[in-house]
């Protein structure tokens, strides 16, 4: 397991600036396979310590977690982002610390434990790598070990990005998405979850980033369905 973590910290270091979304992508998805007990995964932004961004999640789980921290204003990301290095949430249902986004997570996820790991807090930019497990006490020591490499060189990465247009090259990759998801919906008449699902499984399936996938889903606005294209599609 450390063997391959190395392998994917060489990779990422070695992953220009202009690649920051595809490498924000990449630590996600490698916490969820390489992170003990992890089922999600997501990257908390925050610009001018309000506007709360959700920047590569893994699925509409880790994205509805930001949502819900940014609706009550509060939650271990964003604990983690302004003020802690790590935020571990082991056990949603006895944790006191943040009860409405607490009531609300569990009522409308299934994440039960969370880890959170400061990026960065530097120019009015602050950040956070959100692992979430759905059963409590999920994650270990080994977790946090692999979580806090994950973390390090997620951060490596945005240092990098130096001017503010490649953040908002990042954050614009959010919107971009949610547009492809709200076509799918409205053309296949599914949920959102099932919109971010077939996203990810095109994106696999063409080898090509959830982010260019979403790209040309929203610049070709997708024709209407066909028998052929439906059974490629489901």
């Amino acid at each position: 397991m450390h063997l391959r973590i190395a392998e994917l910290a060489r990779a990422m270091h070695g992953r220009s600036s202009a690649d920051l979304t595809a490498v924000l992508q990449q630590t996600t998805n490698a916490a969820v396979v390489h992170v003990p007990g992890a089922r999600h995964a997501g990257i908390t932004l925050i610009t001018g310590r309000r506007e709360i961004e959700s920047v590569a999640p893994t699925d509409e789980c880790a994205a509805l977690l930001d949502e819900i921290q940014r609706r009550h204003r509060e939650g271990p990301c964003l604990a983690s982002a302004w003020d802690h290095q790590i935020v571990r949430m082991n056990d949603y249902a006895n944790d006191t610390r943040w009860p409405e986004f607490v009531a609300t997570s569990i009522r409308e996820t299934p994440v039960r434990a969370s880890l959170c790991f400061q990026l960065f807090t530097q120019n009015k930019l602050l950040g956070a790598l959100n692992i979430h497990a759905d059963q409590p006490n999920a994650f270990s020591d080994v977790a946090v070990e692999v979580g806090m490499v994950l973390a390090a060189h997620a951060a490596v990465a945005l240092g990098t990005a130096r001017r503010d247009g490649e953040f908002r090259s990042a954050l614009a990759t959010r919107d971009v998405i949610g547009q492809a998801k709200g076509i799918l919906m409205e053309r296949y008449k599914i949920d959102a979850t099932e919109a971010f699902q077939l996203l990810v499984g095109l994106s696999q399936d063409t080898n090509c980033s959830l982010a260019a996938v979403s790209e040309e889903l929203v610049s070709t606005n997708i024709p209407e369905r066909s028998s052929d294209s439906a059974a490629q599609l489901d």
